[in-house]
């Protein structure tokens, strides 16, 4: 049995006057009761800005909680016995080590990661100077560097009118074994030489859906009901935002449906009777913003996935028929999708339509080792049978039922024999160029 007992804050702040250290109020968490060894405990929570409730084991660290059950990892583990440094992240605005705090111990903690501190787009002081110095190398270090220079500057007895010859020594507490320190200090120096009336604060604290890695998928918003069936706790963020960089996979469909395009539109155009059109997906709850929940459901051979997500309408312009969507989901298995989709439907032949469909897909987590090949062939069916979908429901008037909407089953059939047919032909092609290799000798 392990007794969870109150956790008493102590928190160190600089008073910009004096720079001389005081201690803030302290705040009590009350007194939990005795937890058996393999029961989990429910720990609410803000992180980077977003209110979450885990539950998870009496003894699971915060580092474990942060990288498996929240999907941040950028908090690093080195040594996992707070020597390092590595872990660093900040509690209550001052650092901590990650590795040494349980989980329990944050009930009502604020708590920010190197991914709270900046955005790729929009990056703090301290990760500017650091890439102007190339304050790292292999990189392992860097997040739990930054975090530490983030507590010294802002929170330490001298605040950004630290020394730079003291620097050595008040950045020691975190272990870099590659770059020989001088572009890190290099950086810290910069910094707080340009901010001497105080350090700016964490630049990516917003309300998110936070994805874990694993079965630990658990995030939360406090006092929000989840719908029935959906992932226990799934916070809603304000808006869905893409990821950086390159998609997983890119789909261009298109398809000639023999309905009218304004019927067709009237289909795009009522996002209950759309979602109804999609395979396997469903509407849950229509929310402010032009905002949606919704789920689907997804059976690739033995994986079976169940993905509870928001979908957004950022474009919709009737006169062109064209609708643009921002979604992202995740399952409990530690699957993520997030999708830029694309609709616009326009006349075509024989008083029909032709329905273009573009979308943009990040995968991560199981769903993302079916390869992007995989994907992009899934994706293509999925989009096919949605122009199907549409154009009945645009001739008729009724929209599928759920249960018996589009078949996620055709769509891995046919994905499975895409690919089969591939391989064929790459095979037939080296055959031929061995056989061609063969008669120019």
């Amino acid at each position: 049995m392990t007794e969870l007992s109150d956790r008493v804050v102590e928190t160190r702040r600089t008073d910009p006057a004096s720079r001389e250290c005081v201690t803030a109020p302290q705040r009590a968490i009350p007194p939990r009761g005795k937890v058996a060894a393999g029961e989990s405990v429910a720990i609410a929570m803000t992180v980077n800005g977003t209110d979450v409730t885990v539950s998870v084991p009496a003894r699971m660290h915060l580092a474990d909680v942060l990288r498996e059950h929240l999907g941040l990892t950028g908090t690093h583990l080195g040594c996992e016995h707070g020597v390092c440094g590595m872990c660093t992240v900040l509690v209550d605005g001052d650092a901590a080590r990650a590795c040494l705090l349980f989980a329990v111990q944050c009930e009502g903690a604020e708590i920010v990661t190197v991914e709270g501190l900046g955005a790729p787009d929009d990056q703090h002081p301290l990760q500017q100077a650091f890439s102007a110095h190339h304050g790292l190398q292999c990189g392992f270090c860097t997040p739990g560097m930054l975090m530490s220079s983030y507590d010294l500057l802002a929170n330490g007895p001298k605040g950004t009118e630290v020394e730079p010859e003291d620097l050595p020594e008040e950045m020691s507490g975190v272990i870099c074994r590659c770059t020989g320190y001088r572009g890190i200090l290099a950086a810290v120096a910069d910094v707080a030489a340009e901010h001497p009336e105080g350090l700016p604060g964490p630049k990516n604290c917003a309300s998110r859906t936070l994805v874990g890695r694993g079965g630990g998928h658990s995030t939360a918003t406090p006092g929000e009901e989840a719908a029935d069936g959906a992932v226990p706790g799934a916070a809603l963020p304000a808006e869905v935002r893409m990821p950086g960089g390159a998609p997983s996979a890119t789909v261009e469909v298109r398809s000639t449906l023999s309905a009218p395009v304004e019927k067709v539109w009237a289909v795009l155009d009522d996002f209950d009777r759309l979602a109804r059109c999609l395979p396997g997906a469903e509407l849950v709850e229509v929310l402010d913003g032009d905002r949606y929940r919704g789920r689907a459901k997804v059976a690739l051979g033995p994986v079976k996935l169940s993905f509870e997500g928001l979908a957004q309408v950022i474009e919709r312009e009737p006169a062109e028929h064209r609708l643009r969507v921002l979604a992202q989901g995740a399952d409990t298995g530690g699957s993520a999708t997030q999708a830029d989709i694309r609709l616009a439907a326009e006349a075509g032949p024989d008083g029909g339509t032709v329905l273009r469909a573009d979308a943009a897909l990040f995968l991560s987590g199981r769903i993302a080792q079916f390869g992007r090949a995989l994907a992009g062939d899934v994706s293509r069916r999925l989009f096919e049978q949605f122009a199907e979908a549409v154009d009945e429901t645009a001739r008729t008037g009724a929209a599928p039922d759920v249960s018996s909407g589009p078949s996620p089953v055709r769509i891995a059939v046919g994905a499975a024999v895409d690919a089969v047919k591939r391989a064929a032909a790459r095979g037939r092609q080296r055959v031929q160029a061995a056989i061609a290799r063969r008669r120019a000798r």
